[in-house]
């Protein structure tokens, strides 16, 4: 087995790609590790927002080898570019899956398809990039860093959150194993579990039953918002987790406490989980509430 002779101390001139890139923390992250000097590969599904994050920061001066719109639950096109990347660069230094998407609701309200894209692209979509680029990188032997985003819901039991929990959760298993079978190889795993980020997925989340355009979940998203941390401090604690060559890494103290209570006492997080699925409930509209009895009757 070959083994790297030292690891990386910083990311100048490290060869980085990243998913979701064209908006928030995908966009904050890129853009925080271009003032670093790592060489940029980036991808999103949104073609036209990509191209304008990476003409901006090639006209700042950074070093963007490869901005390519892909569907990362397609495996096919996942797999073009990977090897597109590796031909135009070599092996990557760093690997960051962050693009995901987010639709929740109770089970009684949750479309099947919903529940397959949640899989496709926020667990699959992962999976195809880590298959893809991961290999070159054992190969080379220099070390690196894996990061995957996961999320509180990889963590909690949070309400109406089961789909997207499938994922993040599973995103969350695969790390935890990677963190050791890929450890011999100097690549460092890191597990980001963001809470909550002011990002576009506060405009475009789904909640099956809700609807979302209602003043009440207007109201709901403006008190989310103001509690939320900003796209560029996330990407802060990312880029600090991965020099730190840190697992767990959480981009806001909130989930860091909870993540605690959790483990070291799981009745005060039980009561807190029953406090907060009670209040849920309440606030579940009553579209969702018709449909269930739709559904079991």
């Amino acid at each position: 087995m070959r083994r790297p002779h030292r690891h990386r101390r910083d990311l100048s001139g490290a060869n980085v790609f990243v998913t979701g890139a064209a908006s928030g923390i995908g966009r904050a992250t890129a853009e925080l590790l271009a003032r670093h000097g790592a060489h940029l590969h980036l991808t999103d599904v949104d073609g036209p927002r990509l191209a304008e994050v990476a003409d901006r920061l090639r006209a700042e001066g950074s070093t963007v080898v490869l901005a390519e719109p892909a569907d990362i639950a397609d495996y096919d096109a996942v797999r073009a570019l990977a090897a597109r990347v590796t031909d135009a660069s070599g092996a990557m230094d760093a690997v960051l899956n962050v693009a995901g998407i987010a639709v929740w609701g109770t089970i009684s309200a949750m479309e099947h398809e919903q529940w397959r894209r949640l899989v496709d692209v926020n667990l699959m979509g992962p999976v195809h990039v880590l298959e893809t680029l991961v290999p070159p990188m054992v190969d080379a032997g220099r070390g690196g860093w894996i990061v995957n985003v996961s999320s509180a819901a990889g963590i909690i039991g949070m309400p109406w959150h089961a789909a997207y929990s499938a994922t993040k959760f599973g995103l969350r298993g695969i790390s935890e194993v990677l963190r050791f079978d890929l450890r011999p190889h100097g690549i460092h795993v890191c597990l980001v579990c963001p809470g909550g980020v002011d990002t576009g997925l506060t405009e475009t989340v789904r909640i099956a039953g809700v609807d979302t355009a209602s003043p009440a979940f207007e109201r709901a998203r403006a008190h989310f918002r103001r509690r939320a941390v900003s796209p560029e401090r996330a990407a802060e604690a990312i880029v600090r987790g991965m020099l730190r060559r840190r697992y767990w890494v959480y981009t806001s103290g909130d989930i860091r406490l909870v993540h605690a209570v959790q483990r070291w006492c799981p009745p005060a997080y039980s009561l807190l989980m029953t406090l907060l699925n009670r209040g849920a409930n309440r606030a579940l509209p009553a579209v969702s509430r018709a449909r269930r009895r739709e559904q079991v009757g």
